[in-house]
């Protein structure tokens, strides 16, 4: 297993590097740039190229990136060339908005998609079972965005029990009124995930209900939850494992549409800010931690391998 670790490690902080280089050369690549924003409307072509100069925007692209990677590595993001704010106190105001959001959309989607997966495992082949598939088919083809706008429209214009917009720090105004604010996004960011889940888990519990060491724990006369809960669900979790990582990588990234929607103000909002004022150190801060969060997410599932499959910790 530490081998494991440290082979993933290792892959990691490589992918980190090509990650970030291959985001710079494409902002360069972008038509327009950040000295003429800066500059203003009615700026000249000397006073564009005086800011380019200003920001170094005119060194080459492995010198520009060789700086920025040594600051980074220290912890130093830079600094917004437009609000002159630290791109890390920016990050570290906007992330726990989108965290609470995404731990929001985790939580619907593991409760609901293990419910109604093992609902319909239990149940193959019946009316159950037949709705539940078609449900999940149904809530898969729809975007995040679709069912935010149902979702504000039915909870939170027709029948006000929610609030449509917005957030609510706890700091502020308790947990009860930020668990409301975060309801209605973290259900419809958690829509098509947890319909993804709840085909997984039903396909390998039926899988796994099949083999021939639940027909011997039948045999020994035990519960079809001690089944299911102890023999069943474990053998059947590395399939399901894998299914819940990509969809947490889902979450993070579907969680830009879910906040402009919902209007709060998290770590998408600002993406998409930065990447309209072509703002390379903010762009180049949030793919750093986007990148990390979902390279760190992918470590835990392999090392949920290991935790449920023995043969796999000698890897």
């Amino acid at each position: 297993m530490a081998r494991l670790i440290t082979r993933r490690l290792m892959t990691a902080a490589l992918l980190l590097v090509i990650i970030t280089f291959l985001v710079l050369a494409l902002v360069d690549l972008a038509p327009g740039d950040a000295a003429t924003r800066l500059a203003g409307d009615g700026a000249s072509p000397e006073q564009i190229q005086q800011v380019r100069e200003d920001l170094d925007l005119d060194d080459p692209l492995l010198e520009r990136y060789g700086r920025w990677a040594s600051d980074a590595v220290t912890g130093d993001l830079g600094t917004s060339l437009f609000s002159s704010q630290s791109v890390s106190s920016a990050i570290g105001d906007r992330l726990p908005v989108t965290l609470s959001l995404a731990a929001t959309a985790l939580l619907i989607t593991v409760v609901v998609a293990l419910v109604l997966g093992v609902i319909a495992a239990n149940w193959p082949h019946t009316l159950v079972d037949r709705f539940v598939t078609a449900a999940a088919a149904l809530t898969m083809s729809l975007p995040p965005f679709v069912v935010g706008v149902l979702a504000v429209t039915v909870f939170a214009i027709q029948r006000s029990w929610l609030p449509a917009t917005g957030y609510s720090p706890v700091a502020d105004d308790g947990y009860a009124e930020w668990a409301r604010h975060l309801i209605l996004p973290g259900a419809a960011l958690a829509a098509a995930s947890t319909a993804e889940l709840a085909r997984q888990i039903r396909g390998s519990l039926i899988d796994a209900m099949r083999q021939d060491y639940v027909r011997t724990a039948r045999a020994k006369g035990l519960t079809r939850g001690a089944i299911v809960c102890k023999h069943a669900m474990k053998n059947a979790a590395i399939p399901i494992l894998t299914v819940l990582g990509l969809q947490v990588g889902r979450i993070l990234g579907g969680a830009v549409t879910v906040e402009f929607i919902f209007v709060m103000p998290g770590f998408g909002q600002l993406a998409l800010t930065a990447v309209e004022q072509q703002d390379i150190p903010m762009i180049q801060g949030v793919v750093v931690v986007s990148a990390i969060s979902v390279l760190v997410i992918n470590l835990l599932v392999d090392i949920s391998y290991g935790l449920v499959n023995p043969k796999l910790r000698r890897a």
